[in-house]
């Protein structure tokens, strides 16, 4: 997929008016984002994610009140945020504060002043890096469905009931309560697959397994 037709939103942390309507700017010149939110601060900022949360931050080091390492901080430590690519933004910053971020978790550092150019292949660097990651996500979610789920049927397979019986068996130990399982046979199901062969028999287990789902919904 071209990341360019991807529209995202971003928001951009910096207390220099100037230097933050720079960056909006080249953002928008790039066209990668539909929405960019900005702050003065981490604490403006923080706030900002609230309203929307950004799927990448720009974040100067140097702020008032809440500094760049302090609110990369209270994103990393919040676990419905904790994954947004934060690109800290450091100018006059110490070389030790530059590090510091690295190790706190921002996912670049970027000298300033900055040459465009550099600053949007960093901004597509990291947009596709996460994409990449839901992709991976998406997918072993899926394979986790796969390995769980009876490819004929589409119902849950042995390998789900064992884990799940097992969780049931822990609760109902811990709490107490009812704990029942229910097993079903299909009548005469040998005598169906040998008169009207296995692709008849594989109908009839379809048909039951999605007459038992609806009725269990």
């Amino acid at each position: 997929m071209n990341q360019q037709a991807v529209k995202t939103r971003v928001l951009v942390l910096d207390d220099n008016r100037s230097t933050r309507r720079k960056i909006v700017s080249d953002l928008e010149r790039s066209g990668l984002f539909q929405q960019i939110l900005e702050a003065d601060d981490g604490l403006d900022g923080f706030q900002k994610i609230s309203a929307g949360i950004p799927d990448l931050i720009l974040c100067d080091v140097e702020m008032p009140r809440v500094d760049g390492l302090k609110f990369l901080y209270m994103v990393r430590s919040n676990e419905e945020i904790k994954d947004i690519p934060i690109l800290m933004l450091a100018g006059g910053a110490k070389r030790s504060l530059r590090i510091k971020g690295f190790s706190e978790g921002a996912n670049d550092v970027i000298q300033t002043p900055y040459d465009p150019d550099e600053l949007i292949a960093r901004v597509k660097l990291h947009l596709k890096i996460k994409q990449n990651e839901r992709d991976l996500k998406k997918r072993n979610k899926e394979l986790e469905q796969l390995s769980n789920r009876d490819p004929l049927t589409g119902v849950f397979n042995r390998r789900h009931l064992t884990m799940s019986l097992n969780t049931e068996i822990i609760r109902h130990t811990r709490s107490g309560g009812a704990l029942s399982l229910l097993m079903l046979d299909i009548d005469h199901f040998k005598k169906i697959n040998d008169t009207y062969g296995h692709h008849a028999g594989d109908l009839v287990l379809q048909q039951v397994a999605t007459r038992l789902t609806e009725e269990l919904l």
